[in-house]
């Protein structure tokens, strides 16, 4: 993880290296780029080095979203630290809480705006069984823990009743859900399950950006180096 870290450290480091409008293109005087938006990145790690700039354009997003897992707790500090998207992996509401109230707060100590992180929960779920398969608790079907992790089996109603309620309670930004049977499970997740939850008004009906990020609500990072010349 302290490798993990590192390489979050650089890759944003090379992202920001070119400053838009970098590439001037200019025939009239020769120049390709300008230099004063170039940004040199020299960096050493415990396992690697890495120098810059970076040979392209500085992605869309700004940057592209970073997800950790950050169930484990070697995880934590990098997600914190670094990560757009955090994911838990627990059939338990009440950890999922404690795991996003520990990770806003160490973001926070890092200096970050704890809104620029989504904590979501990770569920496998299987929809095969239907509703009476589902375990009661939480309106309906509740996840149960399994050796390969938390698992949610039930029907879509069920499952739209347990994301409603982890919402009410504000347990977690969101879900993270993958199919067990994906043939199966996602036309009855998106045709049952999402279905319901935007008759209720918790699911969008409609995307209003074109990328990753917008869907997330996050805000385009700003270049550190831009940032570190107007401090300067």
């Amino acid at each position: 993880w302290q490798e993990a870290g590192e390489v979050a450290d650089v890759a944003a480091r090379l992202w920001d290296s070119r400053q838009g409008g970098a590439e001037t293109r200019d025939a009239t005087t020769g120049r390709f780029v300008d230099r004063d938006k170039l940004h040199h990145v020299d960096f050493t790690g415990s396992a690697f080095s890495v120098r810059g700039p970076s040979p392209v354009p500085r992605p869309p997003q700004g940057h592209p979203v970073r997800v950790v897992d950050a169930t484990g707790g070697p995880a934590r500090a990098v997600a914190a630290r670094y990560a757009d998207v955090a994911l838990v992996r627990t059939a338990d509401p009440g950890r999922a809480a404690a795991a996003r109230a520990e990770l806003r707060a160490s973001a926070a100590a890092y200096g970050r705006d704890p809104d620029g992180l989504r904590v979501l929960a990770a569920l496998d779920i299987d929809l095969g069984s239907g509703e009476y398969a589902a375990r009661p608790g939480h309106g309906g079907g509740g996840p149960r823990p399994t050796p390969r992790g938390p698992l949610y089996r039930g029907g879509p109603v069920d499952l739209a009743e347990l994301i409603a309620a982890w919402h009410r309670d504000g347990t977690v930004d969101g879900f993270h859900l993958r199919p067990v049977e994906p043939r199966r499970d996602l036309e009855r997740l998106v045709n049952g399950t999402v279905s319901l939850l935007r008759h209720r008004g918790l699911f969008r009906t409609f995307y209003p950006g074109g990328t990753l990020r917008d869907h997330l609500g996050l805000a385009r990072p700003a270049n550190q180096y831009a940032v570190a010349r107007g401090a300067s």
